[in-house]
């Protein structure tokens, strides 16, 4: 058996099962563009106890509010930030967050793995297996054909577009 064939056989089997990985993955990066608005989202309010008289960075660190906690107002002992509202006295808190139905929040973290996941390993495989459908993909036709050399024009093609849009 020779390398090209051998390379052809593992790039379709390989192909048919990642193929709902990468259905998965495309799902959920087009998701992830629309991260910074509320497409997709609803509205979720939590109310938390929290030790009384915190002040804004004591507040931010006990809530996790990305960005921290930046007071608009005050009124007697309610402190109103963009989230939601703090009572100074009583120590309640109440935060109002944007999130996505849990199955679209999940698939957003295939994206956002790091090495403390467990989707971790998924993501170097299927890196890894793209690229090596990338490299295999060079040996589905002839070098000497038409195809061939039409196909490493097109590659080039996308390289240098993706480099382009990187710097834009």
């Amino acid at each position: 058996m020779t390398t090209g064939l051998r390379m052809r056989i593992i790039h379709r089997y390989l192909g048919f099962f990642l193929a709902g990985i990468m259905a998965m993955y495309a799902i959920s990066g087009i998701i992830m563009i629309f991260r910074t608005t509320d497409f997709l989202k609803s509205e979720k309010i939590t109310e938390r106890q929290l030790d009384s008289n915190l002040s804004a960075g004591e507040l931010s660190g006990a809530l996790r509010i990305k960005g921290g906690v930046k007071p608009e107002k005050t009124e007697g002992d309610i402190v109103y930030f963009k989230q939601g509202q703090y009572n100074s006295k009583t120590g309640m808190a109440t935060v109002k967050k944007m999130e996505l139905p849990f199955i679209l929040d999940k698939m957003e973290h295939l994206h956002k793995a790091t090495t403390n996941s467990p989707v971790y390993f998924l993501n170097i495989f299927f890196g890894l297996s793209l690229l090596f459908f990338v490299i295999s993909s060079f040996w589905m036709f002839m070098p000497k054909t038409t195809v061939f050399k039409k196909g490493v024009y097109f590659t080039l093609g996308g390289m240098l577009l993706t480099i382009i849009l990187l710097f834009v």
